[in-house]
């Protein structure tokens, strides 16, 4: 029997299994489990107000590991409604947008445009159906361990906490959720999974990883300006060929489009801004035709792991196993994530239930690697690996070494990353660009777009956006770097108070907050440390 993490003032709850984070992989993770082992007492945590919350995707859809999951999904009702019914893919320039072959991994025939929240909550019913506990709105805020040095589980954050660390009249201690295994699924750069990894040495084998910003607004458009089904995806500009990026449009059901743009965050220079970039983007005449005379309705951003295959950490440590975007699971070259992560989820599922009959809930649930290494998800990532790193050397030789690792069976050398944060270059290396006010036509504020994010914090607690060194935050980012947090930030938290005494100060308006944790990846010198605030704050995205 191990011995449990257990402070005096929390309560706590024992089970089998507890999943952090109610995403694509940890609820199928869920579900998987019940189908095997009905037996098992499962949990989900899920740190947004309800479950779908915190999910933004483009997203087309590819249903391979639903087929596997549920395979009567259909009669099910789940919410896959809008089939594709065309690819196009074009290169921008200012005005022109030029149409290219749609590459084989971008193809969607089968695919379906969605919402990944609806769809979230579909497969949460799916697992309370089976059984599945889940809690929405407690964020795991501290991973607890057994004295052997195990994962014993996680607590939620102590509530009431004012802004000077003392307790409130509506002080309420965390709860501690005590498992025999511990599934994290948090998404992209999870705030347990990340120390974890830092704890476990997960990733010393591994390249870093790489991550990309995505910015994504819904319009409800006229009519004739739809085309329920089409998807577009777009590379060029407004972004300069050094820089990784690209765009969508998708026509989902009811007159609504997903329109979305994303940064790779190894981007040169400190002024550039996603946000701004995404709203440029608007303004050409290909995008603008369709969102003319049309309704912005919901707006949101987050990050997403582009590493791929070489920058997948080791999957399991003692007392539980890394899935979905909390390790990395996304094909780029497909611009999905979704079926791959639920792959994950189920194949941990498989491996945590095999470690529970065994009676050694304390050890690493290894066959999850193996089972991986068995998979469609290992070849899936392995023959693209290295499309995302041939980018580093611009968009042009990224074009060419795409089409070579496609079409001519690719290279057996695999490619390697580099850390984001180190790539941002000195405001004294770099030509500032200047971006044109919005119109509030096609282009907003950050702003009033964090306002249609729904994003919401208790303003007396702590602020969740923690600096490693105050001192950095003027001494460097801004002397150096010209403050690239006030620039990369999609919700306006970081602002630079340039009069007043003691000259220029860093604050931060953490109640803008709408968790997409680029500030925690991009900081040239990692003084960002994101965690999680308290109960259920953050967006609350509907159908994003």
């Amino acid at each position: 029997m191990r011995e449990m993490a257990f402070r005096s003032d929390r309560e706590f709850m024992p089970y089998d299994v507890v999943i952090v984070g109610a995403g694509p992989s940890g609820l199928s993770a869920a579900i998987k489990i019940k189908q095997l082992n009905s037996e098992l007492n499962v949990c989900v945590l899920e740190k947004g107000s309800e479950v779908g919350s915190h999910l933004l995707s483009g997203a087309v859809f590819e249903p391979r590991a639903l087929n596997e999951l549920i395979p009567d999904w259909k009669e099910k009702e789940a919410p896959l409604k809008v089939p594709v019914t065309s690819d196009a893919f074009y290169f921008m320039t200012k005005k022109l947008s030029v149409r290219l072959p749609t590459p084989p991994q971008m193809k969607n025939h089968n695919n379906y445009i969605i919402s990944l929240g609806i769809f979230a909550r579909w497969l949460a019913l799916q697992a309370e159906q089976l059984g599945v506990e889940i809690f929405p709105g407690f964020a795991a805020a501290e991973v607890l361990y057994n004295e052997d040095g195990s994962v014993a589980g996680i607590a939620t954050g102590d509530m009431g906490i004012g802004k000077d660390g003392e307790k409130t009249e509506n002080y309420a201690a965390g709860m501690e959720i005590h498992a025999r295994q511990t599934i994290f699924a948090e998404g992209c750069r999870g705030s347990c999974s990340k120390e974890i990894i830092s704890k476990f040495e997960l990733d010393k084998d591994s390249e870093p990883q790489t991550y990309g910003l995505g910015v994504k607004e819904i319009w409800e458009v006229k009519p004739e300006n739809h085309n329920e089904g089409h998807a577009i995806h777009t590379i060029g500009w407004p972004l300069d060929t050094k820089t990784y990026g690209g765009s969508w449009l998708y026509h989902m059901g009811d007159n609504k489009v997903s329109v979305g743009f994303v940064v790779g965050l190894d981007y040169e220079n400190p002024t550039l801004s996603p946000f701004e970039e995404m709203q440029r983007f608007k303004h050409h005449p290909k995008i603008a035709k369709v969102l003319e005379g049309g309704r912005r309705i919901s707006y949101g951003a987050r990050t997403l792991v582009e590493g791929g295959f070489q920058s997948l950490p080791k999957l399991t440590f003692p007392g539980g196993v890394l899935v979905g975007d909390s390790a990395g699971f996304l094909n780029v070259a497909k611009i999905k994530g979704n079926h791959t992560a639920m792959k994950s989820g189920m194949l941990a599922a498989e491996a945590v239930v095999e470690l529970l009959a065994s009676e050694e809930a304390g050890n690493e649930a290894t066959s999850y690697t193996d089972k991986y290494k068995d998979s469609w998800v290992y070849r899936e990532l392995h023959g693209v690996r290295n499309i995302r790193p041939g980018f580093k050397k611009g968009l042009f030789a990224g074009l060419i070494n795409a089409a070579k690792e496609t079409y001519l069976s690719g290279s057996k050398k695999t490619l390697s990353h580099h850390a984001d944060h180190g790539a941002t270059k000195p405001l004294s290396a770099v030509e500032p660009i200047e971006y044109p006010k919005p119109d509030n036509k096609l282009s907003f504020d950050r702003l009033s777009s964090v306002f249609l994010a729904g994003t919401f914090h208790e303003e007396n607690q702590p602020a969740h956006l923690k600096l490693k060194d105050e001192k950095v935050a003027i001494d460097v980012n801004y002397k150096e770097f010209g403050s690239p947090e006030t620039k990369y930030c999609p919700a306006g938290v970081y602002e630079i108070l340039e009069e007043g005494e003691g000259g220029p100060k860093l604050q931060i308006n953490a109640q803008n907050c709408i968790h997409c944790k680029a500030c925690d990846i991009k900081d040239p010198k990692q003084n960002i440390n994101w965690t999680t605030p308290e109960g259920a704050g953050g967006p609350n995205y509907g159908e994003m």
